[in-house]
């Protein structure tokens, strides 16, 4: 049974990322990189506020960036509020000279740590979201209307890059289907920064003219505008599986002081769901001389490695990669390419021999150098290259016996010799290291942080033997148990469907939890296969925030990654290929809930319900229509429940491309003739990343059929419901406590949480 104390807990669990550091203190370290990377800071919360720390790792320091207790003097002086140094008010600073720069109180500070004195700061302050400055931090470019415009930062004056940009073929934007223009509205933004890369010496940007003038035009109406008045349309390039038209990118290089634009003799880029600019897609060489880029055909089968020459825009292909299935420079869609360009060859990232490895070739003919990294592993992130030495450091998951995805740290020459890890241990290992093209001198250690789902992180700065020159911080759980009742997870290990295959998932239990009792199950879902729902390390959320909370609530919770997702070899990623209509496997995780509760007769298999949101929604929706056995219960968020009118990037890469027969599997509006237990539909009126026509249609079908169901549609919201969160997530634990519980749910309701920049770094980083 939930109470009104159940609620109150799994709503502090469910704001853990608009407030981060109150529950849990010292678990995330984002180091800001300082003195050419060879010093960096980083913000830490006290329970109360945030202490700013400035790390030497070649002195072994760490020590306060500046007396908090002056700083906060000064500032209360010069403000006339009262600032507490404990709980400072402003979550980052910029260094300008022996000085910080600082938003507080509605206005730009900036305070001298000579004299401690605090004054207005009379430049526009450093960091505008919408600019991309240089390196040398003399120049900044941003857009305006549909062109880039550079500006100085010494003088404020600007001008133009490019002139002939026009709507649907503009420079420096990504495909509007994934560009969350109704988020940004609502944050007041009134589009994202460009995507481009500045060349190392500061003088030339790397960016792409977007042309999306052939891409289909869909519709969203807003039934309430803010401003009070009628209905407004809202429309959208947004091209589906199959269409002719994709969005395109063609590469430009814009000469920021002499003005001239170099536009790249070849064919444009398909661009469905990232630029490949904003992406690491292209990149720099490390001095200047040329761009290299990735490019893929629309059957997703070949991968090249193009140049492409800034002064006069020839393009070359200097080596490509074909295959049966999809080639992907790595697993995980949402993370830059495993490649790098070396001064005369290129470590590229291959799943050939079933696993993802490291491969050489010479840059200047294309032919094979030979292999890298071998074994029944996979290389996860390339940290350094010392060409001198001839050795490189990267991460790789699958050498620790207890999980597979754990990441470890490890070395191997470039000729396949001598490999070693370098975090020799049974934790998973996730690494910070300063761009090297930025920060040269920060390549000489890394900032690791050690933990797995059930022992909270310690972060230590680490040189590349590994030796710990300093320690950051231990992370302390204390009051995330105290306030809330949250004991740790249970990583697991079970068989597939196939009886064969290992999987791995996590396993909350229930607050309050007495194992002579018997709790109802909720399987927290998301598909992939661009992603995991689950990381093997600390608070392993994955993809969404509800699998805490829902445990607070009461509910047995569980969540894992079923054959079709990445982390692992190439057939283990492969079973979804052509296979969406399993929602990551649903089969695996029905397998799954059968061996969990054999040896825990507390877990109710009579009483399961499917959670999820966008493509977990999706897998709700499909785990109560190809398992009504099991799952009785479902609550479907955002979910993009029709292949055949989603976005082409996603689909036709997992699916195949030229496949219909294959994409309207997946139409759960097709199915709704089978067995439909309880089932909560949930979408946001301008959901501009997953349409509600998804919801709506299969909401529509279902009626058609006769089923019972519930349906909430909520005005104005966007794909996450990022500003009324609390809300629909209360409603959706409403539903869950009364069909799976038989309970009332209480009358308490968690208080809004409000839409800031710490809660938008935590869902979007």
């Amino acid at each position: 049974m939930s109470t009104t104390q159940h609620y109150q807990a799994a709503e502090q669990l469910l704001r853990r990322p608009a407030r981060p550091g109150e529950l849990v203190v010292g678990d995330k370290v984002r180091p800001q990189w300082t003195d050419g990377g060879a010093r960096f800071r980083y913000a830490v919360s006290n329970g109360a506020g945030r202490r700013f720390m400035l790390v030497d790792p070649a002195a072994g320091t760490r020590e306060p960036a500046f007396d908090h207790t002056r700083l906060a003097a000064a500032l209360a002086a010069a403000s006339g509020q009262p600032v507490d140094p404990e709980a400072l008010p402003f979550t980052a600073v910029e260094t300008a000279g022996n000085a910080v720069e600082f938003v507080a109180f509605g206005a730009y500070w900036r305070c001298g740590l000579d004299d401690y004195v605090c004054e207005p700061a009379e430049f526009t302050p450093p960091g505008n979201p919408l600019e991309v400055p240089s390196p040398d931090r003399k120049h900044a470019v941003f857009l305006r209307g549909h062109d880039l415009w550079a500006r100085s930062l010494s003088d404020g004056r600007e001008w133009a890059l490019t002139t002939d940009g026009a709507p649907d073929h503009a420079y420096g934007s990504g495909p509007a289907s994934t560009g969350n223009a109704t988020l940004l509205r609502k944050i007041g933004l009134p589009h994202l920064p460009p995507a481009l890369a500045w060349s190392p010496d500061s003088t030339k940007v790397l960016t792409h003219r977007t042309d999306e003038r052939a891409v289909r035009r869909t519709h969203l109406v807003e039934a309430a505008p803010a401003d009070g008045g009628a209905p407004r349309t809202h429309s959208q390039r947004y091209a589906y599986a199959g269409d002719e038209h994709l969005p395109l990118a063609e590469l430009v290089v814009l000469d920021v002081t002499a003005g001239t634009v170099v536009r790249a003799q070849a064919e444009p880029l398909l661009m469905p769901v990232f630029s490949p600019v904003a992406a690491r897609w292209a990149w720099w060489a490390p001095d200047g001389s040329a761009v290299y880029y990735l490019g893929r055909p629309r059957d997703l089968r070949a991968l090249t490695l193009y140049r492409l020459d800034p002064a006069t825009g020839e393009v070359a292909a200097v080596l490509t990669e074909t295959g049966e299935t999809r080639v992907e420079p790595n697993q995980f869609m949402t993370e830059p390419p495993i490649v790098r360009v070396l001064a005369d060859e290129v470590l590229w990232y291959s799943q050939r021999d079933g696993w993802g490895h490291l491969h050489r070739y010479d840059l200047r003919t294309g032919a094979p150098l030979g292999q890298v990294t071998s074994g029944p592993w996979a290389v996860r992130q390339i940290l350094r290259v010392d060409e001198a030495e001839r050795v490189v450091y990267f991460t790789a998951s699958g050498l620790v016996d207890e999980d597979p995805y754990r990441r470890s740290v490890c070395r191997v020459g470039l000729d396949g010799s001598a490999f070693a890890r370098i975090t020799d241990d049974a934790l998973d290992h996730v690494v910070t290291v300063a761009d090297d093209r930025e920060y040269p001198d920060g390549q000489e250690y890394f900032v690791d942080s050690a933990s797995t789902v059930d022992t909270p992180p310690v972060t230590r700065v680490r040189d590349w033997s590994g030796r710990v020159l300093v320690e950051l911080e231990r992370a302390d759980i204390g009051k995330l148990a105290a306030t809330t009742g949250w004991t740790p997870p249970e990583r697991f290990r079970v068989k597939a469907a196939d009886g064969v295959t290992d999987i791995y998932g996590v396993l909350y239990r229930p607050r309050g939890f007495d194992p002579a009792e018997r709790y109802p199950v909720v399987d927290n879902l998301y598909p992939g296969p661009q992603v995991n729902r689950v990381a093997p390390c600390f608070d392993p959320g994955g993809m969404g925030m509800d699998a805490e909370p829902l445990a607070a609530l009461g509910f047995v919770v569980v969540a894992l990654d079923g054959r079709g997702t990445p982390g692992r070899s190439k057939s283990f990623h492969d079973a979804s290929y052509g296979r969406l209509v399993g929602a990551g496997c649903l089969a695996d995780h029905v397998a799954a809930l059968r061996q969990l509760a054999a040896d825990r007769p507390w877990m109710d298999l009579d009483r399961v319900g499917a959670f999820g949101h966008s493509g977990g929604g999706f897998a709700a929706a499909r785990a109560m229509l190809d398992f009504p056995g099991t799952y009785r219960t479902g609550v479907a968020l955002s979910g993009s429940h029709d292949a055949r009118f989603f976005n082409p990037g996603f689909v036709e890469a997992y699916d195949g491309a030229d496949a219909p027969e294959v994409w309207a599997r997946t139409a759960g509006p097709d199915l709704t003739d089978r067995p439909v237990g309880k089932l909560l539909l949930v979408h946001g009126e301008m959901d501009d990343q997953v349409h509600p026509q998804h919801t709506l249609r299969l909401a529509e079908r279902l009626l058609a059929a006769g089923k019972d169901f519930e349906l909430l549609l909520v005005p104005g919201a966007e794909h996450t419901f990022l500003d009324c969160l609390a809300f629909v997530r209360t409603r959706c634990w409403d539903f869950l406590v009364r069909e799976l519980m038989g309970t009332r749910p209480p009358a308490y309701r968690p208080a809004p949480i409000a839409v800031g920049p710490e809660l938008l770094g935590e869902m979007f980083a």
